[in-house]
């Protein structure tokens, strides 16, 4: 339903899609509920996110004292492809035409040391840390030296200095922002598209359990919702209006596909999927399952919670594995890229003499699967 907002949004070159403040807080309060202590004495670092606008600062500075943190630091870009925004929705990899003339934004650097209510009116909210910024107590805010890109030497010094990085990365540049945090051996929580999992960059650290997915599947059923600017938003596909605290008309939209990356760990990734037996699933299933693949020495599993119990061979899943992939019960082997790219040798069929491209049954090309087997007990 969202695509057409993100057409038009690519049209434009806007990409304005904000994250919405109780998404950031049901998706943090499951590292807490795992781990009370995951944020205490911590960094945390926001450096894809416009302070002015952005609801993970907001959220982060709200719940400074209650999270005790050690300093939350977030860095903003000035015009650029990703100009004052948290989130761009479209995965284009082309450069963006440079905004002609000075930009009107200066990149922006906000370190905060302490929050309080400093005008002692029994309530601690943004006008008290506003005021703490500009008579400069305790707390920073300058202007960056350049546009804030998180490759920048500036950002890297601030990446340095963290512990937790949380943010929304321009989606176009994922790879990079992964590889980044990695390299670094920074603790994270971004977001991204569902198909990022298929990355190069990426599927190997969710094969060997370096990264995982986050707990927002339980939200909203795997998709997300966007806060849009009014310029940008098709009315048809708009799911509610609404005020900001700024005073602004913003609409909100649901955009599918999109996912919580981290290596926080959360409780929900152990917890183990419930089964069926092979035989109570094809009791139940309403099509044909188990079917063999044409090209892999594996089986067929469409839906994933039709994955059998007590098969101890190789079984190709959906990608939607990982929404419920618990490292205790599953062994990730591959995907069918893997096996594309002659990485799995053995799960090839010697008679098979078509492409290796995906996986096939009964001749016909499936979509995108992973390869895993039952972990031993």
């Amino acid at each position: 339903m969202a695509n057409k907002n993100l057409n038009k949004a690519k049209e434009t070159k806007n990409d304005e899609f904000y994250t919405q403040y109780s998404d950031i807080q049901k998706e943090i309060e499951a590292y807490l509920e795992y781990n009370p202590d995951i944020f205490r004495g911590k960094v945390v670092y926001c450096n894809c996110d416009d302070p002015f606008e952005s609801n993970f600062f907001r959220y982060f500075v709200l719940n400074f004292n209650k999270l005790g943190l050690k300093q939350l630091i977030t860095t903003s870009y000035k015009s650029s492809p990703v100009a004052n925004t948290q989130l761009q929705l479209f995965g284009d990899d082309k450069t963006l035409t440079k905004v002609k003339g000075r930009p009107k934004i200066t990149a922006n650097k906000f370190i905060i040391n302490e929050v309080r209510d400093i005008d002692e009116d029994g309530e601690f909210n943004l006008k008290d840390v506003a005021k703490q910024l500009k008579a400069n107590k305790h707390n920073e805010w300058t202007p960056l030296e350049g546009d804030g890109d998180f490759r920048s030497d500036e950002s890297i010094n601030l990446l340095k200095q963290s512990d937790i990085v949380v943010t929304n990365p321009p989606f176009s540049l994922f790879r990079e922002f992964i590889k980044q945090l990695i390299a670094y051996d920074k603790k994270f929580l971004i977001i991204g598209n569902m198909n990022a999992i298929t990355y190069k960059e990426v599927f190997p650290l969710l094969k060997e359990n370096k990264v995982w997915l986050g707990n927002n599947y339980k939200v909203n059923a795997g998709a997300m919702f966007f806060e849009i600017p009014e310029k940008i938003a098709n009315l048809e596909q708009i799911r509610e209006v609404k005020i900001n605290e700024s005073g602004k008309k913003v609409y909100i939209t649901r955009v599918q596909g999109v996912r919580w990356f981290t290596n926080l760990d959360h409780g929900r990734r152990h917890q183990p999927l419930p089964l069926m037996t092979k035989a109570e699933v094809v009791k139940f299933a309403t099509k044909k399952p188990f079917e063999k693949y044409d090209n892999y020495n594996a089986i067929e599993v469409s839906l994933v919670k039709n994955i059998p119990s007590d098969y101890d061979g190789v079984m190709g899943v959906p990608m939607s594995i990982f929404d419920k992939y618990s490292p205790e019960q599953f062994e990730i082997l591959g995907s069918d890229y893997n096996v594309r790219e002659g990485l799995l040798p053995k799960l090839v069929n010697l008679k098979w003499i078509g492409k290796l491209d995906r996986g096939y049954v009964n001749n016909k090309r499936l979509y995108t699967r992973i390869l895993i087997k039952h972990k031993k007990k």
